[in-house]
């Protein structure tokens, strides 16, 4: 019983003790502090391509949202963007013009979200499920590709601004006049003129 007892003392005499150490811990050093986010990041000389996602959306198509860096003193441009399954991203810049994405030197662009550069992937389907990791390759004019495992996750909440909504959307073209006249003549007269001639003269020797 004296023994219990004296454990009991000695485990609440060493809690105390650690408190003060814990309390320092929740400071500016704070181990907490440097929890990164949930998402990857991948650098390859001046490039480096943080928070990327595949956001999804039902029965629609799927977008590549990602933020990337250009330390470099020279522009470069993101050529394309390619999933571990073969899908290939179309890119298109911020006016909505396709082909190439440029990054300026000492800049960065980010890719998803209304009036930004667009990666957009066909529907979905069974190669894109929601919780999956997508292993993705950014190549670039300069750094060449640069590679890192993505999550693909619904374009819903936080997420929603840079998803496959917020994409622009280009006027459908006019409908031509394919229209064929189905109107018939309306003037059946015929000819009035009946007669026949009347000269019955013969040949006269």
């Amino acid at each position: 019983m004296v023994r219990s007892f004296r454990r009991v003392a000695l485990a609440a005499v060493v809690a105390l003790s650690l408190a003060p150490l814990a309390a320092c811990a929740a400071g500016n050093g704070a181990q907490t502090l440097k929890i990164e986010p949930d998402s990857q990041s991948a650098t390859v000389g001046d490039i480096q391509v943080q928070n990327a996602f595949v956001l999804t959306q039902s029965g629609g198509p799927a977008t590549i949202s990602a933020r990337l860096f250009n330390n470099g003193s020279a522009d470069q441009t993101l050529q394309a963007v390619k999933l571990g399954g073969g899908q290939s991203a179309q890119l298109s810049a911020a006016g909505g013009a396709g082909g190439t994405i440029t990054v300026p030197a000492h800049g960065t662009v980010l890719l998803g979200g209304k009036g930004n550069p667009a990666a957009t992937l066909a529907a979905s389907g069974e190669s894109l499920r929601d919780g999956d990791v997508q292993s993705a390759v950014f190549n670039f004019s300069s750094t060449g590709a640069v590679s890192l495992p993505i999550y693909v996750t619904p374009a819903a909440g936080f997420f929603e601004p840079y998803g496959p909504s917020s994409l622009p959307t280009t006027a459908a073209p006019l409908p031509t006049d394919t229209t064929t006249p189905t109107g018939t003549p309306t003037d059946t007269t015929t000819p009035t003129d009946t007669t026949t001639p009347t000269g019955t003269a013969t040949p006269t020797s």
